[in-house]
């Protein structure tokens, strides 16, 4: 069964949607950092997906989408390894990772 282009866009709002309906809903720290890699995601299959179905002008524009797709996979592992550090720092102190009791850190 063949995709289309509109299949893996459909997938990719789905994706988005979810991401950021957890992260504006959840309080859970660990919840929101999920969310904003679903969010994340639902970009690097939109760069593959466009670089799949449309024309490039040259082949080396062909590959762009996925590397810009490597790219965004290594900045997500990036942000997830300092926000779980982060995380795991705020727990050592205030024993929840509920992201409104960390509104007492503003001082």
């Amino acid at each position: 069964m063949p995709y289309s282009l509109a299949s893996y866009l459909t997938v990719s709002s789905l994706l988005f949607c979810l991401g950021m309906y957890t992260v504006l809903t959840r309080r859970n720290a660990i919840a929101i950092l999920m969310g904003i890699e679903l969010v994340l995601n639902a970009a690097a299959l939109n760069f593959v997906a466009f670089s799949r179905f449309l024309q490039a002008v040259e082949k080396s524009a062909q590959l762009s989408g996925q590397v810009f797709t490597l790219f965004i996979i290594a900045v997500a592992a990036a942000e997830v390894a300092v926000a779980l550090a982060i995380v795991l720092s705020l727990y050592s102190k205030m024993k929840t990772i509920d992201v409104e009791e960390f509104r007492q850190l503003h001082g």
